[in-house]
């Protein structure tokens, strides 16, 4: 039986705990604070975050990343804010001279350092002295929908090959189809891009446009994504494919998208801090856009989308006036990347 520990119990993280218990491994499930490890405990569910699914009795409770340090299988499924202070305390529990076997569930870029969590997991591991094993999951997967079963498939992207096979054998089930792939860097940035594109989806719906500016947005946000991609040294096919595509439709459509909702608030006008304090979770795309942005400056990529929520977001734009700029930009080719 494989030992596989989720570090992070917020929705995504309980979802991966619940299924990987569902797929036949013995799961440690670890929360930052102690009441909450208290309350999944005590309720056999996440009441605040994901009180759809019931927790297997093969998922173990812990606020000690000591109880994670003899796991064959280790996903980070934290914000990428606190995702390098957090393996930190990971790595300082490791034994030292063993691999540690990393799957990050996280969608986003730290920005201080403009870094990937594959980045900042390499960094972090060469720091301490131990190796690496690293893989990213990513792909069109809503936390409830995941753990309640439903039918859903998304990408396992690792540069070690049989590290991606392995985890795609240990996690794949009847309910969770994954696909192997080498792309990391496109895999990570579209999976952190989408979500950018999500809160000017939200904001074009929370606006009362229709259909037809719905979809001119998730095209152009797609090449946008693509573009920016490529760049960094990604493959086209993952753009058009679950961790690209996919992803990006399931984010800008679905009723659960925190992203959607973040942009949805702006154009009701609440500002984004208040909705992540009522509902006590992050979307990763109003931190990330300034990344993302920053990202594409380096490499001189156009992200007109990006670059108008990131004014949004941070430079107090109005968001009708952001969506008019994107309407009377210069007139090209649909062929230009």
């Amino acid at each position: 039986m494989k030992r596989v520990a989720v570090v992070g119990a917020g929705s995504f993280g309980t979802a991966v705990a619940v299924h990987a218990a569902r797929a036949g491994c013995a799961v440690t499930l670890w929360a930052r604070r102690p009441e909450a490890a208290a309350d999944l405990e005590r309720q056999h569910r996440n009441e605040r975050y994901l009180p759809e699914a019931e927790l297997p009795s093969a998922v173990a409770m812990t606020t000690e990343l000591a109880a994670v340090a003899d796991a064959d299988v280790l996903v980070m499924a934290v914000p990428s804010h606190g995702f390098r202070e957090v393996l930190r305390g990971v790595l300082a529990c490791w034994p030292r001279g063993r691999e540690l076997p990393v799957v990050s569930a996280t969608k986003g870029i730290e920005f201080e350092a403009l870094a990937r969590m594959s980045e900042v997991s390499a960094e972090e591991c060469g720091r301490a002295g131990i190796p690496l094993r690293f893989a990213v999951l990513s792909g069109p997967s809503f936390a409830a929908e995941l753990a309640l079963g439903v039918p859903t498939a998304a990408v396992i992207a690792s540069a070690n090959e049989a590290y991606a096979r392995s985890l795609q054998g240990t996690l794949s089930t009847r309910e969770l189809r994954l696909y192997t792939s080498a792309d990391v860097v496109g895999v990570e940035l579209a999976g952190a891009a989408k979500n950018v594109i999500a809160i000017a989806a939200g904001v074009v719906s929370g606006l009362g446009f229709g259909q037809n500016t719905l979809a001119a947005l998730i095209t152009r946000g797609l090449h946008e994504i693509t573009r920016l991609g490529l760049a960094y040294g990604g493959q086209q096919q993952t753009f058009y494919g679950l961790a690209g595509l996919g992803d990006l439709v399931l984010t800008c459509t679905g009723d659960a998208s925190r992203n959607r909702r973040a942009g949805l608030a702006l154009a009701a006008g609440q500002p984004v801090a208040e909705l992540e304090r009522d509902t006590g979770q992050v979307a990763e795309g109003v931190r990330t856009s300034r990344a993302i942005a920053s990202l594409a400056e380096r490499l001189e990529v156009e992200m007109p989308i990006c670059e108008q929520m990131v004014a949004v977001l941070y430079g107090g734009k109005p968001v009708r006036r952001a969506l008019e700029e994107l309407m009377l930009r210069e007139l090209k080719s649909e062929a230009t990347l």
